[in-house]
């Protein structure tokens, strides 16, 4: 057993050793919403090695040149999604590679597949252009499940087959996810995602459920379809979540999307679009319009305008936020889909700072136990983002990307912008053979 978790360590291990120094860099620790100006942050062994205005370093380091820049901690997509590997067209590995041209470098995904578990190693080990990723197996839902113990069983194998977290899809009966619940307890492995209509969103809570997903079940339990919520329900709801510990993925932009909210002429403007895989945008417009003539366009705006009141409060409550997209999906791009969402966070009231904090501070600590990131601090894990102007003035400055570093690799933007080109090639290369 000792040589065994010897050569777990071993196999884990970047594949390279390069000393790489960002000198004379604005530094947004995240420690604080202060910048430190004129640093030089070390970097060595995919760790961050010291943060200093006088670095030592060997002489055949590489050295970035940082001044006028802002180096911020990579940011995260805790509901993101990888294509399974027989997707065509080399799908799954450019979508890790947009994620991390965007300043993602560590990715929760939501649901699996066969083969993502060796993606994630070599992922994790830097042998693709890919950020850290953490994986929920396949979803437990009412279709995958067939009454209490077969959700145990299933539990079980995603442990022993090791999956990071279980996924909760809707369908699933209260015994069922309860037996899922308790076992997930036992064997101590996380849960999260949606909350099935049979369960409702306190027994969730109760239950242990982590992590809500789409911030589910809160609108639902509010009646926020029918019109303005109940202010106390509301502030109860925020109170209870708050002494549970749970944690909320917005997904704010997608719904938006999903509930037809923003025009389509909208949507298929959006430049990022030519990233997608081949036929998805004829598709999602194809989803969009049938949209269209099911349910209430009143219900809808409803439920859109009473999600932002809803994570106004339970962000002023004291809930932590997560970083999240849901991508890839309809009209939302993985990486790009992100600086959308950072505006909508800004209008449910969060500053600039907590937004940063919840895709660095805050996913650091979600993932704790696994690893030590989301600060720029000596020991922490090297991912990095290089930025042309400073986010904490102007939230859309994270979009101005110069480079981007994920366990200790440096990816410049040069890189970054072939690295574009190549995915935009490969998808009109199939669209017109």
């Amino acid at each position: 057993m000792r040589f065994l978790r010897a050569l777990l360590v071993i196999l884990t291990l970047p594949l390279f050793a390069e000393t790489i120094v960002f000198k004379n860099v604005n530094v947004i620790s995240m420690t604080s919403p202060k910048v430190a100006k004129s640093q030089s942050v070390v970097v060595r062994d995919g760790r961050i090695i010291s943060v200093s205005q006088k670095p030592k370093f060997d002489a055949d380091a590489k050295v970035i040149d940082g001044k006028g820049k802002y180096l911020l901690p990579g940011l995260a997509e805790m509901h993101g999604h990888v294509p399974p590997m027989n997707a065509p067209n080399n799908q799954a590995e450019d979508v890790l590679f947009l994620y991390v041209a965007n300043g993602i470098t560590t990715v929760r995904g939501m649901l699996g597949y066969p083969g993502q578990l060796e993606l994630r190693q070599k992922a994790n080990t830097s042998r693709i252009i890919a950020p850290t990723l953490y994986l929920a197996g396949p979803s437990f839902n009412g279709n995958s499940i067939n009454g209490t113990q077969a959700a145990r069983d299933m539990v079980k194998a995603q442990k022993e087959e090791g999956w990071d977290l279980l996924k909760v899809h809707p369908g699933l009966t209260r015994a069922e996810y309860d037996a899922m619940a308790e076992m997930a307890a036992l064997l101590k492995i996380r849960f999260g995602g949606h909350v099935p209509a049979e369960v409702g969103l306190l027994h969730a809570i109760e239950m242990g459920q982590e992590t809500f997903d789409h911030i589910d079940g809160y609108v639902e339990a509010l009646a926020g379809d029918k019109g303005p919520v109940d202010a106390k329900k509301l502030a109860d709801l925020v109170k209870k979540s708050k002494a549970a510990g749970v944690w909320i993925v917005p997904t704010s932009a997608l719904w938006e999307v999903l509930f037809n909210t923003i025009p389509l002429e909208t949507l298929t403007a959006y430049p990022e679009l030519k990233y997608a895989p081949p036929g998805a945008v004829d598709a999602w417009v194809k989803a969009y319009n049938n949209r269209l003539t099911q349910g209430s366009r009143e219900a809808a705006n409803n439920i859109i305008k009473n999600r932002v009141t809803v994570l106004r409060a339970l962000h002023k409550g004291g809930v932590k936020i997560l970083m999240g997209t849901d991508a890839p999906q309809q009209f939302s791009i993985p990486g790009f889909s992100l600086h959308r969402e950072l505006l909508r966070m800004r209008e449910a009231g969060m500053s600039n700072y907590e937004i940063l904090k919840s895709g660095t501070v805050n996913v650091g600590e979600y993932f704790k136990a696994s690893d030590s990131f989301g600060t720029i601090e000596p020991g922490k894990r090297a991912d990095l983002i290089l930025l042309e102007a400073n986010p904490l003035e102007n939230i859309t400055n994270v979009s101005k990307i110069a480079g981007v570093m994920t366990r200790g690799k440096w990816l410049s933007g040069a890189e970054i912008d072939a690295g574009l080109e190549k995915i935009e090639e490969r998808n009109l290369g199939v669209r017109r053979p």
